[in-house]
């Protein structure tokens, strides 16, 4: 019997880690591309090296970066055995992927070439700085979006003048009923008419 109890404990562990990967990670790597794309249509590059290459590099980029900073946030985290909201985690997790990407990185400043340890100290600052602001940022709008979320009835409510309307059951029971009625007077008028 003790088994059954393991398995099911390691089913909800994988299934809690999955979440946790989906909320924390994946999402904001894909919301991080779409943005990317969006930046790169407006950007200034775009008139030169076509709007589709600028749109992708801007989106591939924004999308590593976010994953490598999500995905070392999350890292630290799990090796902290900390708590999901817990900002030290976020210093730590910029500082180790802007230390890994700006050590990868070459930039120049005028004819000067800033890669290495350069390159690495200067990223994880910015890294660490960046995303430990977005995270405190969420961390204080969540409640309020929750709150927005909350008092509105759901997340998307249609005003009161929209012709659109949100059926109950009864009301799409009466819809299909007149919908049949129409389709045997035509189909009747049909007959009819051949």
């Amino acid at each position: 019997m003790g088994g059954t109890d393991d398995n099911s404990d390691r089913v909800n562990s994988v299934v809690n880690s999955f979440d946790t990967w989906k909320h924390r990670i994946i999402i904001p790597t894909l919301l991080a591309g779409v943005a990317g794309g969006g930046v790169g249509l407006i950007s200034k590059h775009s008139k030169v090296l076509g709007f589709y290459k600028t749109a992708a590099a801007y989106a591939s980029n924004f999308a590593i970066v976010t994953g490598c900073y999500c995905g070392a946030r999350e890292f630290v985290r799990v090796s902290r055995t900390g708590k999901p909201d817990d900002l030290l985690n976020s210093v730590v997790g910029g500082f180790g992927s802007g230390a890994i990407l700006g050590r990868l990185q070459v930039t120049y400043l005028g004819h000067v070439a800033i890669a290495g340890r350069a390159g690495a100290v200067r990223y994880s600052a910015i890294f660490a700085a960046v995303g430990t602001a977005v995270d405190y940022a969420t961390i204080k709008l969540r409640p309020v979006i929750s709150e927005v979320r909350d008092n509105s009835g759901g997340w998307f409510k249609l005003p009161e003048w929209s012709p659109i309307r949100v059926l109950d059951d009864e009301a799409v029971a009466e819809k299909r009923a007149r919908e049949q009625q129409i389709y045997r007077t035509v189909h009747n008028l049909n007959k009819e008419e051949s």
